[in-house]
């Protein structure tokens, strides 16, 4: 076989076989000439003499600017990355306009897994309160996030207006809180607000299994709510959620109409829902 020569890309060999003619690629092969004393290894697309050329290396003034380019390239690009608008919407508006919102959440917190799992030792959670759900709040609901902290007047409560939350938080600085923090979005004033809240806390039935828990349960948060599902007629496993703590339950959330006189579906509050397996229900205290 004469010499390839020079040439990159040799051209393919023809090799015939009775009538017909077939092409065999040599690139890619390692030929050895038989008496020739010639060997050509294929690097890429360079065909080299005698042996492999040592691979290429970096002087190491190029070996860094290399390394400075890619360094800055990296830099760049981050800040590239965090400089785009996030597209999810924050789950807390502070500030927002009153009376802008879709819907209400009712908030009912079962006391003894609250105290559980915070190890609060306030009135609340002393030996013999009895205390079973008690209301957490009634929030302004956005379809994602909520509103919060809506007014600056919503600093303060009048007492009277303290008086219309009577049996319904379980201490007056909570009903103060649930206020400035969530009320002031209703776009009412304090009395008409905790009037709302009383509202909806009569709209809904607590299970007679809760009334009188007196050794503590292991279930599932799907039958919690159950429970609840079964004396409110309406209400459905996507108006409904079950919040745990620690594999505690901590509350029970029903979503309500803004007009407060039925149950609807709020799918983000349902995706918030504990995601646990069996959970614990301490006994009343």
């Amino acid at each position: 076989m004469a010499p390839l020569g020079p040439r990159l890309h040799p051209p393919p060999l023809l090799h015939r076989h009775g009538h017909r003619v077939r092409r065999l690629q040599a690139q890619g092969e390692l030929l050895h000439p038989g008496g020739s004393g010639l060997s050509r290894h294929r690097l890429g697309d360079r065909f080299l003499r005698g042996r492999l050329r040592p691979p290429l290396r970096l002087r190491p003034s190029l070996q860094a600017g290399r390394a400075l380019s890619f360094g800055r390239w990296l830099a760049l690009a981050g800040a590239c990355l965090f400089a785009l608008p996030c597209a999810a919407q924050p789950r807390e508006v502070r500030g927002a306009p009153m009376g802008r919102f879709d819907f209400y959440v009712l908030a009912l917190s079962w006391s003894p897994g609250y105290c559980e799992a915070s190890g609060r030792k306030s009135r609340q959670c002393g030996s013999g309160s009895g205390l079973g759900f008690v209301v957490h709040g009634l929030w302004p609901q956005l379809e994602q996030g909520y509103p919060s902290f809506c007014e600056p007047s919503g600093r303060f409560v009048p007492s009277t207006a303290i008086g219309e939350a009577s049996g319904l938080f379980p201490d007056d600085n909570l009903a103060r809180y649930q206020w400035r923090k969530h009320g002031s979005c209703s776009g009412e004033s304090p009395s008409a607000y905790f009037k709302a809240v009383r509202q909806a806390r009569d709209l809904v039935r607590i299970p007679d299994s809760f009334k009188a828990l007196h050794d503590r349960s292991q279930v599932l948060p799907s039958e919690i709510e159950r429970a609840f599902m079964s004396v409110n007629p309406g209400l459905r496993p996507d108006m409904i959620a079950v919040s745990c703590r620690r594999r505690i339950l901590q509350e029970v959330r029903i979503c309500l109409d803004k007009d407060l006189r039925g149950f609807r579906r709020c799918p983000e509050v349902d995706r918030d829902g504990c995601r646990a397996g069996e959970i614990a229900v301490p006994a009343l205290r």
